[in-house]
Formats: C-alpha cells, sequence, structure tokens
C-alpha cells in the first residue's frame, strides 16, 4: 500500500511539474524555416468586409494575441501590409501594386510595436487591436474610393517580427498554423468589398407613360409591388413586372421575373407567363423615389416612381 501511495505521489508531482514547466516552454510551432516560435491567435473579428454603399465608413478590425514561450512578449513587431486583388472576367486577376498570385507585392499601412500588446482579463496572453480604416488603406494603395469595386478583395497581411529578429509570416507558417481552428493565426486576411442588398418588401408605385400594342391606360395608376428576397442571392421576386399595366387594361401579370441587385446595379431576369422578358432602365434615384422604365420583348412599356418606405430609404448606390 505504500508503495502504491508513493507511486501515485510520484505521478502527481510529476505532473504538476510537467504542466507548470509547459508555460514556459518554447511553443512547437511548425514554420518552414523553424520548428519553435511564435504566432499571432485572431482572437476577433470585429469587421473584416467593406461595405461598398459605406466606404467611408468601412474599416478591418482584428485582434490578436501573441502566442509564445513568453505570453506574447517576444514579439517585437507586427507590420500589417495590403494589396488589391480584382477579377476581370476573360482576363483573370488584377493586383494593386502589379503582381501575382504567387509574387506578392504589397505595401506598409500600419506597424504594430511591443507597446501596443497589452495584459487583458481573458487571456494570459498579450492582446493588441489591428484597426486599419478604408482611407488608410486607399491612400496607401495610392487608390481613391472611385476606384473600388464591389468584388474586389483587400489582401491584408500580417509580417511579425520577434525580438530574435525571426520573421513570421504566411510564406513560412504551415498550413496547421494558418488554417487550423486552434492556431487560428493566417497572417492572411481577405477583406471582400461587399454589397448588403435589402429590397424585400411591398413599395407604392406610379406608373405612367405606358404603351402596348394589346391595350392601353391613359395617364398615371397607383398600386403596390411585392419584391420576395431569393435565398442565397441578392435578386427578388417581382409580384408585377408590369407595375399595374396589364392589370390596366384588362390582364393578369405572372410569371417568374426577377430584380437583381449586382452592387447597386438593377436589372430584370426571368420571364412572364408568356415568355416575354423585361429590361429595366435606371433613370434617378433619390432617399424617397426610385425612377426608371421598363420593356418588354413585347415592346410594351412604362415608366414607374417607386417610394421608399418609412425609416428605410432607398441606397444611394442603385442605378
Amino acid at each position: 500500500m505504500k508503495l502504491i501511495k508513493y507511486s501515485f505521489g510520484m505521478l502527481v508531482s510529476m505532473l504538476v511539474f510537467i504542466t507548470s514547466c509547459t508555460d514556459f516552454v518554447e511553443p512547437r510551432i511548425p514554420y518552414s524555416t523553424f520548428d519553435t516560435g511564435a504566432y499571432l491567435r485572431t482572437v476577433a473579428r470585429t469587421s473584416d468586409t467593406f461595405n461598398f454603399f459605406d466606404l467611408a465608413n468601412a474599416k478591418f478590425d482584428i485582434t490578436i494575441e501573441g502566442v509564445d514561450a513568453e505570453n506574447g512578449a517576444t514579439v517585437e513587431s507586427v507590420e500589417v501590409r495590403v494589396r488589391r486583388r480584382r477579377l476581370i472576367p476573360g482576363v483573370g486577376l488584377q493586383y494593386v501594386p502589379v503582381g501575382t498570385s504567387s509574387t506578392v507585392n504589397d505595401v506598409l499601412v500600419k506597424t504594430l510595436s511591443s507597446a501596443d500588446f497589452a495584459p487583458n482579463d481573458q487571456s494570459k496572453f498579450l492582446r493588441a487591436k489591428i484597426l486599419v480604416t478604408s482611407a488608410e488603406t486607399f491612400a496607401a494603395l495610392g487608390i481613391t474610393a472611385s476606384q473600388v469595386n464591389g468584388g474586389d478583395v483587400f489582401e491584408f497581411r500580417l509580417k511579425m517580427t520577434d525580438k530574435s529578429g525571426r520573421v513570421f509570416n504566411d510564406v513560412n507558417a504551415s498550413p496547421d498554423i494558418k488554417g487550423g481552428a486552434f492556431y487560428a493565426s493566417p497572417f492572411l486576411y481577405n477583406v471582400s468589398v461587399v454589397c448588403p442588398s435589402n429590397l424585400a418588401g411591398t413599395y407604392e408605385f406610379t406608373s405612367s407613360e405606358m404603351s402596348s400594342p394589346f391595350g392601353s391606360c391613359p395617364g398615371s395608376i397607383t398600386g403596390t409591388v411585392t419584391f420576395t428576397a431569393v435565398a442565397g442571392t441578392t435578386s427578388y421576386g417581382v409580384s408585377d413586372a408590369t407595375f399595374g399595366f396589364w392589370d390596366c387594361y384588362g390582364d393578369t401579370f405572372g410569371g417568374t421575373v426577377r430584380l437583381n441587385d449586382a452592387c447597386g446595379s438593377l436589372t430584370f431576369s426571368g420571364s412572364d407567363k408568356y415568355g416575354d422578358t423585361y429590361t429595366f432602365n435606371f433613370i434617378s434615384v433619390s432617399p424617397a423615389e426610385l425612377v426608371f422604365t421598363w420593356v418588354n420583348t413585347s415592346a410594351e412599356t412604362g415608366r414607374v416612381v417607386l417610394k421608399s418606405n418609412a425609416g428605410k430609404p432607398w441606397p444611394p448606390g442603385l442605378r
């Protein structure tokens, strides 16, 4: 019995010793040039997209913590670098600055020092906030907001240097570091320019200047139309793509016409119950009114003033 108690005591002592030592042993982290080092764990992604319709207030905003043998204290500096990627249909990927998918030419937009890493009440590792505004991003790249398109991607890369002069980045980090859920340290953050669309709803319209080979409707008419969101898309089913015109001359609208919102560029797709397709011709937009004409392949047409709903003005980027 004494032997069992002694052996158990030794085992507990060894476990305590090993556990206590793990805080002081440099993490075994696989890099291409060394096996031990540090990484930057992503603990919060406050903002990792740019809203195309609100570029002035867009930002890249994350929180990281330095994981190393000294709980983040070996981090000397972290460079935040950026380049823009754009897919051009029929051409391929275009980068600013000029580069390729394998040849990365990026620019420095911000540098964090060891002083930016501070203690926190959620982890033993020192943490730092990385916040880069869209204005800082554009200035670093030498572009303006007018040169940004929906679908563009800003590649933010982190380049960390420790107090021994070693460099850690997305090039020498292993797939485990960059893609593993535990490490959560990609060193590369793809910040997409997204185009949120929220046009679903029922709207009041006024239709005028209507003409058709099949009937007439003089003057102007009013009514409502409903846009129903199509799941997983930025398209909307349209309850009446003639905006009251058919009803006015004695027909009933039917079909699968959709309104498509591609970063503010509005188009129609699908067809009505007779197989005709529709074209959307933008005229103007204000917070209160969206004005356009429609025409179908049977030469029917009309002019529409679509009123916004209370508390939901039309997005200024519609076109």
